[in-house]
């Protein structure tokens, strides 16, 4: 799931997509490992984006977007059919004032200005786009940050118990079980957990099975269906997470897909 520490070695140019676009992705592809000169919002109109870095991985559906800043080394993938809108920011522009990536919740206003501002035919340098800009810088510091973020675990047996649940996110072992399996206490994997994570287990688990349902709804997969392969005792406590942290339902979420 995260970039590999030998594609970030190697040399990436700085810009070898457009910063400020318009993409349609069909199902499975995306955009290799790249950086830009500048700071960049990533918002997925369509369909379901990751935006994976070192650091972790990032999965939005379309009332969410993703700020990458300048220079940071990170490839995209599309699940589903997906339009990508990237705005480009001056290094000078940071309305978040971050200097990580981040997922910022998208309401109707900010979905709008980012998807006239990346048009193909849009011209920065009109009056009407510098307008478009000003907007959107605004919108941008008033949107809420969001805990949707996977992070790539470091120490190794934190890792393989991450791998044990990637595989299979239903898996319903307790911590002290997953560990043993790997050769650590449920103390000490709760301590990484923090530690590496900046969560607990139960609500990385959560974070997990959330990214997995996204991308199994893309797939055409019913609710029923998601929620039993997620881990979801019921579809109906699939629905109340799904809806907390997204603002609709899965329903809602394949209808608009």
């Amino acid at each position: 799931m995260s970039v590999s520490r030998q594609a970030s070695r190697r040399t990436v140019p700085a810009r070898p997509h457009r910063p400020t676009t318009t993409r349609l992705l069909d199902p499975g592809s995306g955009l290799s490992a790249h950086r830009h000169d500048v700071h960049q919002v990533v918002y997925a109109g369509r369909g379901v984006l990751s935006v994976t870095t070192e650091a972790g991985s990032w999965v939005v559906p379309a009332t969410r977007a993703i700020w990458v800043p300048v220079g940071t080394l990170h490839q995209h993938r599309a699940y589903g059919r997906t339009v990508l809108h990237g705005v480009g920011l001056s290094v000078e522009a940071n309305p978040l004032g971050l200097d990580r990536p981040a997922v910022l919740a998208v309401g109707p206003l900010l979905r709008e200005l980012i998807i006239a501002y990346s048009r193909p035919d849009a011209d920065p340098g009109t009056a009407e786009s510098r307008r478009l800009l000003a907007v959107l810088l605004d919108q941008l510091r008033q949107a809420p940050q969001q805990p949707l973020h996977l992070p790539t675990a470091r120490d190794p047996r934190l890792a393989a118990v991450c791998a044990l649940l990637q595989h299979d996110p239903a898996d319903p072992r307790p911590l002290p079980e997953l560990g043993a399996g790997v050769g650590a206490s449920a103390r000490t994997l709760t301590r990484l957990f923090r530690a590496e994570m900046g969560m607990t287990f139960p609500q990385w688990r959560t974070q997990l099975r959330l990214h997995h349902a996204l991308l199994l709804l893309s797939d055409g997969l019913t609710v029923t269906a998601v929620a039993h392969r997620c881990g979801w005792a019921s579809a109906s406590a699939f629905i109340d997470v799904f809806r907390r942290a997204f603002g609709y339902t899965p329903g809602d979420y394949r209808t608009q897909g």
